[in-house]
């Protein structure tokens, strides 16, 4: 049986491998080989990779692909998109190429406030709390000016402070609930710095205060952190085109297919369970930007299902509807996100990507992020109500499928060509491999 392991992260990468290899694999050369091969040949490259995490062992690779033709406001973008599913960098460029022949994509941002809260605990009278707030809140401000005034020169810093009782919710609970704008930064930091800075002077000024009893000076500050649901921090995309200048689609006229269209998005509005792969499509395409654009895909992800679920219900993020003879199809996703500091600043892909995108500013990379999400959502639906999922995701599946079965480079373009016209299936390619 293994034994506990002490003072792991004080070995070098090398001592920390030799210990995995030893107590976790059977075969240690493959083992050891794995990890060392995805090791960058640039020693300096490589200890910037190192110094991202704790504990790094190996580089874990993802590929990058683009997908060109956006039409964002009439402006070209190629979009990079850093995820490992297939079909997901095709389905956004055919979208792209789709709505590019027909006026683009259009977009807009309807907010840019996140959220930071104080979380504390005061037993006494709320009515003397709530007085009390109001009157703190300027000095509060003046308080973090060292922190607020590099980011209120870029037109951000604190928006506003205010109390809320959630004593409905638990017993003496309160909060301070800070608006923020973060100019081009993700501000993770930045509010987080505000936070606790201001949770200080909370308690010094509520304990300083004679309308206080000595047991309603006791507050307790519980925690600081900002929010990842930032419901008013949003970006909006849409498409739209009269219904006769639609694509004919194989034994559907082009009314039949705007219809079974909006049809099948009211469906993702209504049914949880529809919802919820309704909107990982979405999210195929809003990750793969996140994560090549350096940032983080698990804060987007919280804010924005806890978005889809707002009304109480989870339901589709995405609208489609009829009016005027044309076909609409719009998104709004809150996104808190940002083109300066972390890794947009230290990984060289990210810094690749940004530029590809026109060094982009927050705002702007939120509307493209918004766009990606949407033309992979159309691209599903699409396939869902026409030829059906599997088609289009099994043909870009069978390289993969053709790798796990270890198949020749002659077995591969022979495969590459029977399918152009067979149905892909895991089983039906290893039946051709077996007779090729």
């Amino acid at each position: 049986m293994q034994t506990p392991i002490s003072g792991f992260s004080k070995r070098s990468k090398k001592e920390k491998i030799a210990w995995l290899i030893k107590n976790h694999f059977h075969n240690t050369e493959a083992a050891q080989a794995i990890v060392e091969q995805y090791w960058h040949p640039k020693e300096q490259l490589q200890q910037l990779h190192d110094d991202f995490i704790e504990n790094t062992i190996s580089n874990y690779y993802l590929p990058l692909g683009v997908a060109p033709n956006f039409n964002i406001n009439g402006k070209l973008y190629t979009i990079p998109m850093a995820i490992e599913e297939s079909s997901v960098v095709a389905a956004a460029a055919k979208a792209a190429k789709y709505w590019g022949d027909r006026g683009g994509f259009k977009t807009e941002i309807l907010g840019q406030e996140k959220i930071g809260q104080i979380h504390f605990m005061y037993q006494g009278d709320a009515s003397k709390l709530a007085s009390f707030i109001p009157k703190i809140k300027k000095q509060l401000l003046e308080d973090v000016a060292d922190i607020t005034k590099n980011m209120e020169q870029r037109g951000g810093g604190i928006r506003s402070i205010e109390l809320r009782d959630k004593t409905d919710l638990i017993a003496d609970y309160f909060q301070l609930h800070l608006c923020f704008l973060t100019a081009d930064s993700m501000g993770a930091n930045f509010i987080n710095s505000c936070l606790e800075a201001i949770a200080k002077r909370l308690q010094h000024y509520i304990q300083a205060a004679e309308v206080f009893t000595e047991k309603e000076k006791d507050i307790e500050i519980v925690m600081s952190i900002l929010s990842n649901f930032v419901p008013n921090c949003i970006a909006k995309a849409s498409v739209s085109c009269p219904i006769e200048d639609l694509e004919q689609e194989e034994g559907l006229s082009k009314q039949a297919f705007a219809e079974k269209f909006v049809r099948a998005v009211k469906i993702a509005q209504k049914e949880p369970f529809r919802a919820v792969t309704h909107n990982k499509g979405i999210m195929n395409g809003v990750d793969a930007v996140v994560i090549a654009t350096g940032n983080d895909f698990r804060a987007v992800e919280a804010g924005v299902h806890a978005y889809a679920a707002r009304n109480g219900q989870y339901a589709s993020l995405s609208h489609a509807y009829l009016a005027d003879d044309s076909l609409h199809f719009e998104l709004e996703l809150p996104l808190a996100i940002g083109t300066v500091g972390g890794l947009t600043n230290l990984h060289p892909l990210v810094k690749w990507s940004l530029e590809l995108l026109g060094n982009p500013s927050a705002t702007e990379l939120m509307q493209i992020i918004t766009v990606a999400g949407l033309a992979q959502n159309f691209a599903a639906i699409r396939s869902l109500v026409t030829s059906g999922i599997q088609k289009g995701h099994m043909k870009m599946h069978l390289l993969n499928i053709l790798n796990q079965l270890n198949a020749t480079e002659a077995q591969k373009e022979a495969a590459i060509t029977f399918f152009k016209t067979n149905p892909v299936s895991h089983s039906a390619v290893a039946n051709f491999l077996e007779k090729n």
